[in-house]
């Protein structure tokens, strides 16, 4: 922490920081709310969008328990989102893959979370969208950079 920032101006930017998390949670489940999958679904289908995974590597990325992890996709297969594929080159091994039914889910509720965004930056200028982007990316860097030490 730099000794440069007083402690009363980290606790409004911590709170600040806690009440955009709050909006975008809940905007996000009034989107979820129009589809057969819950708030820890959709994260999880978020994980596979970028490839196939273990129960053990889901669980590790979610944070949840091993057996959470497993029911949780039960139910994703059950819903046709997923399946469960064996892996090509080690056929003890089983890989969550997920179907276009859940990719198709994934990519609409981002395009409308996309959408709400931009009527929320709709009285940003230009140059004050960019710089927000800007400090937003700084910020998410020096948080993994700190995650990591």
């Amino acid at each position: 922490m730099s000794n440069e920032i007083s402690a009363e101006t980290i606790a409004e930017l911590e709170k600040r920081l806690r009440y955009i998390s709050g909006i975008i949670k809940q905007n996000g489940r009034k989107i979820l709310n129009h589809y057969p999958i819950t708030s820890p679904q959709f994260v999880a289908l978020q994980f596979l969008i970028d490839g196939d995974m273990t129960i053990g590597e889901l669980s590790n990325k979610n944070g949840l328990a091993f057996s959470t992890t497993t029911d949780l996709v039960d139910r994703l297969e059950k819903n046709k989102l997923v399946e469960r594929v064996r892996d090509t080159s080690d056929r003890r091994v089983v890989r969550i893959h997920i179907l276009p039914k859940g990719r198709t889910i994934i990519e609409e509720v981002i395009k409308k979370r996309q959408e709400y965004l931009g009527d929320v930056l709709a009285n940003f200028s230009g140059d004050q969208t960019e710089t927000l982007n800007e400090l937003l990316a700084f910020l998410s860097e020096e948080m993994q950079h700190i995650d990591h030490k």
